[in-house]
């Protein structure tokens, strides 16, 4: 089979979906792999590193869609590369179908079928799979280091000639995979941490980690199906927020990272907890995305209010480009091999009673099946 990489073409994207460690496993299964010229030039790989893989380094990006029977990207395709693909391509990336439900209204129309690796399912076969955790990883550990830089504290104690400065307070919010990456990385540098999650499973997780957990008591529990947080209700918010206003008041760096799988973000820091914090504390905002943690967080950007900053960067993991394109197509790797594997004969298309590729499947035969998606498309809302 023809797999295309094409070059990322999202701003600020320097990630490339396969390595050539990954480009040399899929051609020793058989496949011919076609990567687009400067594909990995972000992620700091050369085209000839891909060459000697065994890949075939194509020009044109027309041609290589042109040829392509399966396109692998990280964030998808872009209008131009859309209209590029033959109908019945096959297109596996980072889709976000509740986020951009046009798109994939899109490569339903064009007939393309099209696999979403954040609707991965949380199962024992799937963990090699699960992109969103390998991400989540990157961007916890980048998000402490990102807000070490913008404090103008110490992280770890320090005994001096001129005296002890004591080690930075940091406050995690949301114990997922980026939150637990996040405290152990602020643990490392030598900072006290404590992390919040309405979910307490993962106490045993914090604390194992060095940092004190916290949570508040909440009838119904804090977990969703599927393990993930789930929406609280407004009178659980604001007990919420009265649990987090002294440890925030109190820090010199908040990590944020709670989502809730198709809707906004948690509103977790109010205007008012922001005011009660000291002048140079940080806020970085795992969650800008969605519209973040922090009421007065700005997408895409960094902000200062009442003397704390707030850091609304998106897409971390690009930021640490080659590493997280490491992770991110070895879970490729591991999906694409089962996808083939799971290929009906006579271009039937892909086994969809497998509930790997029944999750993941956004789009196939013309139609977006996707339920959440498809919703959103029949009430117009078309992001």
């Amino acid at each position: 089979m023809y797999l295309a990489v094409p070059r990322e073409r999202a701003a600020g994207e320097r990630r490339v979906a396969l390595v050539p460690e990954t480009v040399a496993r899929l051609v020793g299964q058989g496949h011919r792999v076609l990567v687009e010229a400067g594909a990995g030039d972000g992620a700091l790989l050369a085209d000839q590193d891909f060459q000697s893989a065994g890949a075939e380094l194509v020009g044109a990006e027309s041609e290589l869609l042109a040829r392509a029977e399966l396109v692998l990207t990280v964030q998808g395709v872009t209008d131009a590369q859309l209209s590029a693909l033959h109908s019945r391509t096959m297109l596996v990336g980072l889709l976000q179908p509740l986020a951009y439900p046009r798109r994939i209204g899109q490569l339903a129309a064009h007939e393309v079928t099209a696999f979403s690796m954040d609707l991965m399912p949380r199962i024992t076969r799937a963990q090699s799979m699960d992109a969103l955790s390998a991400m989540s990883t990157v961007a916890g550990y980048r998000a402490v280091l990102v807000g070490a830089v913008l404090s103008e504290r110490f992280f770890p104690l320090l005994m001096t000639a001129a005296g002890t400065m004591p080690p930075a307070r940091v406050v995690v919010l949301g114990a997922g995979v980026a939150g637990l990456q996040a405290v152990a990385t602020a643990r490392r540098l030598g900072a006290v941490v404590q992390a919040f999650d309405t979910r307490p499973a993962v106490k045993e997780q914090v604390e194992s980690l060095g940092a004190t957990f916290l949570t508040l008591p909440l009838p119904e529990g804090g977990e969703s199906q599927g393990g993930y947080a789930r929406r609280l209700a407004a009178e659980e918010e604001a007990l919420e927020q009265a649990v987090l206003a002294e440890p925030v008041a109190r820090a010199d760096l908040v990590i944020t990272t709670a989502l809730v799988p198709g809707a906004p973000a948690p509103r977790l820091i109010t205007a008012e907890m922001v005011a009660s914090m000291h002048a140079g504390a940080v806020i970085v905002d795992l969650a800008a995305e969605t519209g973040g943690n922090c009421a007065l967080t700005t997408p895409g950007e960094r902000r200062v209010e009442h003397g704390v900053l707030i850091d609304g960067t998106l897409n971390l993991p690009a930021q640490m480009p080659l590493a997280a394109s490491q992770f991110y197509s070895r879970n490729l790797l591991a999906f694409v091999t089962h996808l083939l594997a799971h290929l009906l004969e006579a271009d039937a298309g892909p086994d969809l009673s497998d509930e790997i590729l029944a999750a993941t499947c956004v789009t196939e035969g013309g139609k977006v099946l996707h339920q959440p998606t498809r919703q959103r498309l029949e009430t117009g809302a078309l992001p």
